[in-house]
């Protein structure tokens, strides 16, 4: 009688086969260029010695021919091989970090990365931004091997406000899988040609549930480029900004389950994400984040009760002072009392509070209306104090406090309009604060120059001076915010824009480029044109030294910038402009490089 094969064998070539059939089914895909890879770092095309973050990396997220949201990384450049005297530091975050409305300039990368190497003598330096809008934690973590693939000096994260409904949140309708853990295993095997065709294969079998495109730059955030006063839903879902569409669940209450994964899945994500830089050897600087606090009030609440909205209003009728008091204790003892918090009587209460000069209980109701605001486009306070963790946990990371930072710069120490332009987005004096307090943080750490070169310490009102913004995008920007700012949340329908009427040539200019009359770099060559011929030398440098970022290939703009900034002897950056000038090609500058290297 012939013997069965061992029953070990036979569960072996049970498990073997679909493996094998994956596995040539993988290498059949992969041999027919079926699907793609998003890499974060691409080629530039326009010079071989460069590479750049990748614009299009949102399509990682998402099946082929599907809805993707028009989210777009700005792009900025860095070698493909890093010098020996390299120093590199990587920006990660959501738009915040990435500088809406204003770009690239307000970002963290644009307003450091002149500052940095000013105060990095004898390397050189590359400040390269990798945040965008609409990204959260899943994103962060997912950049992080190809980050450390470009062996950076230290990573910048300021993040934490999409962690509920931005791209892959708990709460957003751009959500790939139903959990952190399926999430995580989409994320594990997005680039498997298997996985993309069994993934393309459902997107067309299925009706795409993610919200129609519209024309619009930010998830978290940005406007949509015209408004429609159609009432048809056709019309509204074409027309609307993103942030109409991304959020799915529209209230979050801070004990709900959502509220509790959402808190979770940051959690678990940072630690990963810092374990990671740290078995790299990679030293992070983490920020907690900030929301405008006075000036905003919540997107959404549970209603204020009846009988708490009657002593509200006997409380503001009241006059006298120790009424006053009484009245007010009780009333804000009741309102933390609610079993269902409202938002709107916090910030009620701290309107009150302001109008009163009773500050320390205006900054305890407006910060309590934050936190119980149920539409969460603003990070809650347990983000902070996960980041505040964080920071503590590990040796190799460092704590910005961002969010301590804005509000010493603000009356009452309450953050408002004064460095806000709505709900999250800092002002241009806004960005500034918070690039100042990674700068100080990077000098304390003795990131930069050693604290006995205080020479090379760039103090914060030359660094404002040279702040990498000019004033038409300024004006675009806020622009941008009106158009933002008509439309969901901030008010159900649809509203007109009416522009600020420009009051000068370079706010008409701002305009054109918001009504997208004429393109960046035409706003560029036409303001550098405008400030040669009114002999405004420090605009001149300025918008030189943006456009050589804007194209390192370009040896003559690089050049240009170079012999402006030996002429007000800032000789550290010119020497980087002139080496980049030479590897563009064309000329020979050792002279020059070997004199600016030897001061």
């Amino acid at each position: 009688m012939k013997k069965s094969p061992p029953i070990w064998l036979m569960y072996g070539i049970a498990i073997s086969l679909p493996i094998l059939f994956f596995l040539l089914l993988e290498m059949a895909l992969r041999l027919g260029n079926y699907g793609q890879d998003y890499p974060l770092f691409i080629d530039n095309p326009s010079h071989s010695e460069y590479q750049l973050p990748r614009p299009d990396i949102i399509k990682r997220y998402f099946a082929q021919n599907s809805s993707v949201p028009p989210v777009s990384m700005e792009a900025n450049f860095l070698l493909k091989d890093k010098p020996d005297n390299g120093f590199r530091l990587f920006v990660q975050g959501g738009s915040t970090a990435a500088g809406y409305p204003y770009g690239l300039g307000a970002s963290l990368a644009g307003m450091l990365e002149s500052r940095v190497r000013a105060s990095k003598p004898g390397h050189y330096v590359e400040v390269i931004n990798t945040a965008m809008s609409a990204v959260n934690s899943y994103t962060l973590l997912d950049f992080a091997d190809e980050i450390i693939e470009q062996q950076p000096d230290g990573v910048l994260i300021y993040a934490g406000h999409n962690e509920f409904l931005g791209i892959l949140g708990v709460g957003s309708n751009f959500v790939v899988a139903g959990s952190s853990t399926s999430t995580r295993w989409f994320l594990a095997l997005r680039n498997w040609r298997v996985f993309q065709l069994i993934q393309n294969t459902l997107n067309r079998i299925t009706s795409n549930k993610l919200p129609t495109n519209s024309a619009t730059n930010s998830a978290s955030n940005s406007p949509s480029n015209s408004a429609s006063n159609s009432r048809s839903d056709a019309s509204e879902r074409s027309s609307r900004t993103l942030m109409s569409k991304v959020a799915k669940h529209k209230q979050i209450a801070t004990e709900s389950a959502i509220f509790a994964a959402g808190v979770a899945q940051f959690r678990h994500n940072m630690h990963a994400l810092l374990s990671r830089y740290g078995d790299a050897n990679i030293p992070v600087l983490i920020s907690t984040v900030a929301s405008n606090e006075q000036d905003h009030p919540p997107f959404e609440s549970n209603p204020i009760p009846t009988e708490l909205l009657d002593k509200l209003q006997q409380l503001q009728s009241q006059r006298d002072l120790a009424q006053v008091k009484t009245q007010l204790a009780h009333l804000v003892t009741a309102a933390g009392a609610l079993t269902q918090p409202s938002a709107q009587l916090h910030y009620q209460l701290g309107q009150y509070c302001i109008a009163r000069q009773l500050i320390a209980c205006a900054q305890t109701q407006f910060a309590l209306a934050t936190e119980h605001d149920l539409l969460r486009f603003r990070a809650p306070s347990v983000i902070n104090d996960i980041i505040r963790e964080l920071s503590a946990e590990f040796t190799h990371v460092a704590l910005v406090d961002a969010q301590a930072a804005l509000r010493q710069r603000s009356p009452n120490k309450i953050i408002g309009r004064n460095l806000m332009l709505e709900h999250l987005h800092p002002n241009v004096s806004g960005y500034f604060v918070i690039a100042n307090a990674f700068y100080d943080r990077l000098w304390q750490l003795d990131l930069l120059a050693s604290k006995q070169q205080a020479q090379y310490f760039i103090n914060a009102n030359t660094a404002w001076q040279r702040r990498p913004i000019l004033p038409s995008e300024e004006y675009q920007g806020f622009a941008d915010v009106l158009t933002l700012m008509a439309d969901y949340p901030f008010t159900e329908i649809p509203q007109p824009i009416t522009l600020p009427t420009p009051h000068n040539w370079e706010t008409a200019l701002g305009k054109a480029a918001h009504l997208q009359q004429v393109s960046w770099l035409e706003m560029m060559n036409t303001a550098l044109a405008r400030y040669k011929k009114n002999k405004d030398i420090d605009m001149v440098i300025k918008i030189t030294v943006i456009l050589a970022d804007a194209m390192p290939h370009d040896g003559y703009m690089n050049l240009q910038a170079a012999k402006m900034l030996e002429k007000r002897q800032r000789n550290i950056e010119a020497l980087y402009y002139y080496q980049r000038a030479q590897r563009a090609g064309g000329m020979n500058l050792e002279s020059h490089i070997g004199r600016l290297s030897k001061k």
